[in-house]
């Protein structure tokens, strides 16, 4: 469980469940696996058992003692549909995200088969998106799982994108999120894939954010002018309206941690596009202040870590 998290798209992480089994080709070089080994090693007590998937009762009710609102990915270091996992507690971890309420939760599977078949017996809150990965266009029928669920914020994590996806149907997606793979034995990411869902979202009207390229240098910047697309960045804040829990919610919170967050949101467009100006303007997850930003010299690249936006 980590406050201030280092991934890009959330702000917070909360794990009532850790450990997972590979499923599918992304799962080669899992990040979680390294790490749940690693702290094993360290002697932590949530991975004694190591990257075996392990149930964590006292720390269901842990977002109920955060008091600042914030996002929050659920099981950063699992899968909640993992068979593993079963029905009651998957439900439990609904109940909490029911009750704290200010915090805004992201869930993020690769068996969407479990995903879709629990849909009907979960009570999906407004606050909660659901998102799936897809790797590649090998994997693609798992967004036509996601659609079918009752999450009413749906969203895409292509990462570590390891192929083209050049048919993506992204009718009730409400965000993409792409990213190459990292650590050791990475496969590599060919820019052309970024570039063709980038420009997919643009046409689609749908919220693009790139992570990273992946590799050694998995964060370095990288020139796209040889694709012939010019971009700017749109910054604005994070597509998610925070909000504060009622007074006697507050009062009953155990915790009285305080911590300042940032989250980086970069949406890439072409040239032709218009420009947003500053005034505001509705944004697929709330009101939203965009500002009209262009690359220095002019050269057309995909902007990473260089687009922030702090609040």
């Amino acid at each position: 469980m980590a406050i201030n998290s280092a991934i890009e798209w959330t702000q917070s992480t909360w794990n009532p469940v850790t450990g997972c089994t590979k499923t599918s080709d992304g799962c080669r070089h899992c990040y979680a696996e390294r790490m749940a080994l690693r702290l094993q090693g360290m002697g932590q007590p949530n991975y004694a058992r190591g990257f075996k998937v392990t149930l964590h009762q006292r720390a269901l009710r842990l977002p109920q003692t955060w008091k600042k609102p914030q996002m929050v990915f659920v099981n950063s270091m699992s899968d909640l549909f993992h068979e593993d996992v079963p029905l009651d507690f998957i439900q439990q971890v609904f109940d909490v995200m029911r009750r704290a309420d200010w915090h805004t939760y992201q869930i993020l599977t690769k068996r969407s088969e479990r995903l879709v078949e629990l849909d009907p017996v979960l009570a999906w809150p407004p606050h909660v998106w659901m998102g799936v990965t897809v790797e590649s266009a090998d994997y693609s029928y798992r967004i036509e799982h996601l659609r079918r669920t009752h999450a009413a914020d749906k969203f895409l994590s292509l990462e570590p994108l390891l192929g083209p996806m050049p048919s993506l149907d992204l009718k009730g997606i409400g965000w993409v999120v792409v990213g190459g793979e990292s650590g050791t034995g990475a496969r590599p990411m060919d820019a052309k894939w970024a570039i063709e869902i980038r420009d997919q979202c643009v046409k689609a009207k749908v919220p693009f954010f790139f992570k990273q390229w992946g590799g050694v240098n998995k964060k370095k910047p990288d020139d796209c002018s040889k694709a012939g697309h010019g971009t700017k960045c749109r910054r604005r804040p994070a597509p998610f309206r925070l909000r504060r829990p009622e007074r006697g919610k507050r009062e009953r919170l155990a915790s009285t941690a305080r911590f300042r967050t940032n989250l980086n949101n970069v949406l890439l467009v072409p040239d032709t596009l218009p420009a947003w100006s500053s005034e505001k303007r509705t944004a697929p997850y709330g009101p939203a202040v965009a500002h009209k930003s262009t690359v220095a010299g002019g050269a057309p690249r995909l902007f990473l870590s260089e687009c922030h936006n702090h609040y």
